[in-house]
């Protein structure tokens, strides 16, 4: 009788060793550090914090994977991705037919608009890109914004950034007329943060919609199946819901 108990008790072991193991899968995640407040680095801990930092830990969670954020530039999430750098983005990585022919993404975990600032002096209550006609505008490399600002006529010139401090940093000391990115990352420096010499365009009406979605590699189905499962309960038990607000951005 003792020998089966001893028996039973090693089988138990062996198998919570194997559901732990399983559980201890660690993914490799890809998110910009600079992109307030969806994925930044925090000074004072030195750790990337944000949305979609909350939000991949809890997928991760919910999937049975731990998720290891590592910062990578926007310009190279995809390029990390390809090389197995990174397993997944976990960013404000929008979900474009362009970028679906090299990554596969999940289902849209949230969407959102873009946002104008311009510098504090101009008090022109601009509605489209239409209305910046002549000016000198500013946007981030790799966004969606940039084809459509490149082909929109009569702007004198359109100039690429690689992140958003700078941008903003331009409006302010005035080199550019204005600058365009994601709403949320906008609304978060210059409204909340504060910045001087630079005005949040509340006139302003989105016109290129952004629905950002998780990604993997190419092929890589089984991971996204997962993933889309784990963002299904997240949505439902309202963990999504409760990061956006707790990080101030408003879902639309």
């Amino acid at each position: 009788m003792l020998h089966k108990t001893l028996q039973s008790l090693l089988a138990a072991a062996l198998f919570a060793a194997t559901l732990s193991g399983a559980q201890a899968e660690t993914v490799k995640v890809g998110a910009t550090p600079t992109a307030v407040p969806f994925n930044f680095l925090d000074p004072k801990s030195n750790t990337l914090q944000g949305v979609m930092i909350d939000i991949a830990d809890a997928v991760g969670k919910k999937a049975g994977f731990t998720a290891e954020v590592m910062p990578i530039p926007f310009a190279s999430l995809v390029p990390a991705l390809q090389t197995r750098k990174i397993d997944m983005i976990a960013s404000a990585f929008a979900n474009t037919p362009q970028r679906a022919e090299v990554v596969d993404f999940t289902q849209t975990v949230l969407e959102y608009g873009e946002a104008l600032i311009v510098p504090d002096k101009d008090k022109t209550d601009y509605r489209h890109i239409s209305d910046l006609k002549g000016k000198t505008v500013g946007v981030q490399i790799g966004t969606l914004y940039v084809e459509p600002l490149k082909a929109a006529p009569g702007l004198k010139e359109v100039k690429m950034y690689e992140t958003m401090s700078d941008l903003v940093r331009d409006v302010a000391l005035g080199r550019l007329d204005a600058a365009f990115g994601d709403g949320p990352v906008i609304a978060y420096q210059v409204r909340k943060q504060g910045v001087p010499n630079v005005r949040y365009v509340d006139s302003y009406q989105p016109q290129m919609p952004t629905n950002i979605s998780l990604a993997v590699r190419k092929g890589d189905t089984e991971r996204a199946r997962k993933l889309d499962a784990a963002i299904d309960a997240l949505k439902q038990d309202g963990t999504i819901a409760a990061i956006m607000e707790k990080w101030g951005v408003a879902a639309q």
